[in-house]
């Protein structure tokens, strides 16, 4: 199949597999971002593996992202919607009505966010009396840890979360207060039931936790970054690099030696998440050498190509026409 593989997206697609391939056998070690609902479009099916096969060793995602995963495991009334486009306001709001929250052609129901929000006010409530904090992911590794059994209606081996678990991956989640699972939080903060905002540690304090995993992870050589669509859980963790070397007078700090980017965007309506990766060298994030790649395509399906090349394990170039 890949012979097919040659020009426009469908070449860069095997040039970054390729790249990503090579850099993992150099040694390198990769940071995911993961942005929009990539969760609740099953990229953890694929994705997991990844993270079991060892070519995943971080990830930074949307609080959506992590909290969606887990929605899959417990879903039990999931509805298809092939004839999405067409639906009318008023099948919208029968949707509403009935618990089904639509995403594009899917439905998470409220009965599986309940589920998952219930297991965790539970515990933030827990650690509030305890005067205990753990991050977002944190949290969800405990829910894991502790409720596979309740939690899983669905296969756990298509959760990526449950496979970052089980690896103690380290994850960081920006901005997760923009999710289901943050507002429920803050309304527990505005009853009174939580104590501490506090309980569940900041953006702040994963950035700073960021520094601190890419000054330890880079003495033992290259980390990569593949960014699954743009916003905050791509533009967070990339900016590691000026921060640590501009900021904290770390100027040997190595910058990012592999760079792809899956998305749809573009610079000319001013979006920094379609920023062409050579911008990206004026601000000290990647080098003038570092492999860089940007994919404008439908991270839905390129993503699952690419792990699948890796998963693969496909070894030399495959477009070379036979003899």
């Amino acid at each position: 199949m890949w012979r097919h593989y040659r020009h426009y997206n469908a070449g860069k697609v095997l040039d970054a597999a390729e790249a990503y391939r090579e850099f993992l056998e150099s040694g390198g070690r990769m940071l995911v971002s993961l942005a929009g609902a990539m969760s609740t479009a099953r990229l953890g099916i694929s994705l997991a593996e990844m993270i079991r096969q060892e070519k995943i060793h971080a990830v930074s995602c949307t609080g959506a992202n992590l909290e969606e995963d887990l929605f899959n495991l417990v879903e039990t009334r999931r509805l298809e919607l092939p004839d999405y486009r067409s639906l009318t306001p008023e099948q919208e709001k029968d949707l509403y009505d009935r618990g089904l929250h639509r995403v594009l052609d899917t439905t998470i129901s409220s009965e599986a966010m309940h589920q998952v929000e219930d297991l965790l006010a539970r515990d933030w409530m827990d650690c509030d009396r305890q005067g205990r904090r753990f991050f977002p992911h944190e949290f969800c590794y405990r829910l894991v840890r502790d409720h596979r059994d309740a939690l899983c209606h669905a296969d756990p081996a298509d959760s990526w979360v449950v496979a970052a678990c089980d690896a103690d991956l380290p994850i960081f989640v920006p901005g997760w207060e923009d999710s289901s699972m943050g507002n429920a939080f803050a309304s527990l903060c505005l009853r009174g039931v939580v104590k501490n905002v506090h309980t569940v540690r900041s953006g702040m304090e994963y950035m700073m936790e960021l520094v601190r995993w890419y000054t330890r992870a880079a003495q033992d050589g290259p980390l990569g970054f593949f960014q699954i669509g743009g916003g905050i859980a791509g533009d967070f963790p990339i900016c590691v690099v000026p921060l640590i070397r501009e900021d904290l007078k770390m100027r040997e700090t190595p910058a990012w030696g592999y760079f792809c980017q899956i998305s749809d965007s573009t610079t000319s309506y001013g979006s920094y998440s379609g920023a062409v990766p050579n911008e990206k060298i004026t601000w000290g994030k990647l080098n003038p050498d570092t492999p860089r790649f940007i994919i404008e395509s439908d991270a839905t399906i390129v993503a699952p190509l690419i792990f699948s090349y890796l998963l693969e394990d496909a070894g030399s170039p495959p477009r070379d026409d036979p003899p």
